[in-house]
Formats: structure tokens, C-alpha cells, sequence
């Protein structure tokens, strides 16, 4: 049943057309002649628009979904980035986090680099990430594994450490070397044009990271208290 009080319209006005159109037939004089051809070819004509309604009704939601309803997340909002990070690199970082935080779904992001952690952003977890098997096979296969609704996957405590709680996660190699994660506010929420984005920006920070080193870093940390749920 369409939950949208547009599709629910439709649905209606084609079952109360439908409806009437086969009352007016059973209404009609009974006579031994058949009835005229201009009445039947009325009523076949407003049972086609009818039942072309009802299926409008019905399909609305396909075509206009619902949008998911976001999950209410705890967490820090604020920033940790490298601190002995290139200039450009620092600002290449913040740009694209900020772009991925305000222009698709994510509520959160982590980049790590050959062990080291570069990149905090969004909804922070008080606990530190170590990425487990799923993000080891994406780093294996090469490509991108997208987790649409956490619930469904045994592994899902692997990503406790980057926010407990997230609805999906998107696990983004970036070639051998490193991951971008980035977790949702609600589940099925990336769309293929987010994923296409995330998997470019991936692709070019590869390159740009190439020279950095692994190890440990420390990092700079802005935070500021979040309340549950918001973005």
C-alpha cells in the first residue's frame, strides 16, 4: 500500500472510477437488444483510465521513493587530521571530507595510510579503529565493498571503531596501501552516483599519498558534542 498521500490519491481515484464505471453498467436498461456501442466503448475506455490510475498509484513510490529514515547516531562531531602532512595535502584532505559530509549521505570518514591514521571526520567514536576482515578483503580484491544495511552482516562489529551503530558502510580501497570508510545515516543510503565519487576522490588520493610514509602519526583533533542524530 503507497504511503504517500499523493500516491494514496491516485490509488483512490482509481478505484472509485473503476468502481463507478461498473455500477453504470449494471445500472444500465435491461432490453433484449445489446446495449449501444458508444455506451460500451465508454466504459471500456474509463476502465482503461481507471486501472491506468490505480498503477499509478501504485508505481509512485518506485518513482519517488521514501526517503530512508536517518538513524540516531552518538558520537563527537570534529575533525583529526596528520599534523606533518604536506600543506596541499591538508587542505585537499579537509576539502573532500567536507564535500562528502555535506553533499552525500555520510555521517562519518576515516582514512588510513599504510597503517597510519590521516583523516578523522564527521560523528567520531571514542575507541580507536584496526580494521578487521571485511576491509582486508577490499584491500585485497582491489575494490570497494559496500556494507547497505549493517544489520544484515555478521562482521558488523568490525566497524565499531568508527562509529557504533551505523546504519552502512562503504569501504573504499585506495589501491594496496590504504582505506577510506565512510559510514551513513541511514541503511541503503549511497546512491551509485556517491559511490562513483567516492571510488574518483579515492583514486586521486592515491597518487597524491604516495610519498607519505607509514607509521604512527599524531594527529590535531577539533571536537565539538553532537547531539544524537543530527548531521
Amino acid at each position: 500500500m503507497p504511503r504517500s498521500i499523493p500516491a494514496r490519491i491516485a490509488l483512490g481515484g482509481g478505484v472509485l472510477g473503476l468502481s463507478l464505471t461498473v455500477l453504470n453498467q449494471w445500472s444500465a436498461p435491461q432490453v433484449a437488444e445489446p446495449l449501444a456501442p458508444a455506451l460500451e466503448r465508454a466504459a471500456v475506455l474509463a476502465s482503461l483510465l481507471a486501472v491506468v490510475l490505480m498503477l499509478v498509484g501504485l508505481l509512485w513510490e518506485r518513482i519517488e521513493p521514501v526517503p530512508p529514515e536517518r538513524a540516531s547516531l552518538n558520537g563527537l562531531e570534529g575533525l583529526e587530521l596528520a599534523e606533518d602532512l604536506p600543506a596541499d595535502l591538508r587542505r585537499e584532505l579537509a576539502w573532500g571530507s567536507q564535500m562528502l559530509l555535506t553533499a552525500t549521505p555520510a555521517a562519518t570518514l576515516l582514512l588510513l595510510w599504510r597503517g597510519r591514521l590521516l583523516l578523522r571526520r564527521g560523528l567520531l567514536a571514542d575507541q580507536p579503529f584496526t580494521p578487521g576482515p571485511i576491509c582486508q578483503r577490499a584491500s585485497s580484491q582491489g575494490k570497494a565493498i559496500s556494507l547497505v544495511d549493517l544489520r544484515l552482516y555478521p562482521g558488523r562489529d568490525e566497524f565499531a571503531g568508527l562509529l557504533a551503530g551505523l546504519p552502512a558502510v562503504v569501504v573504499q580501497p585506495l589501491a594496496q596501501d590504504g582505506l577510506l570508510l565512510v559510514g551513513g545515516w541511514s541503511a541503503r543510503c549511497f546512491g551509485r552516483s556517491d559511490l562513483l565519487w567516492l571510488e574518483g576522490w579515492a583514486r586521486r588520493l592515491t597518487d597524491e599519498l604516495a610519498p607519505v610514509p607509514g607509521g604512527a602519526v599524531g594527529v590535531e583533533a577539533e571536537r565539538s558534542v553532537s547531539a544524537p542524530g543530527s548531521g
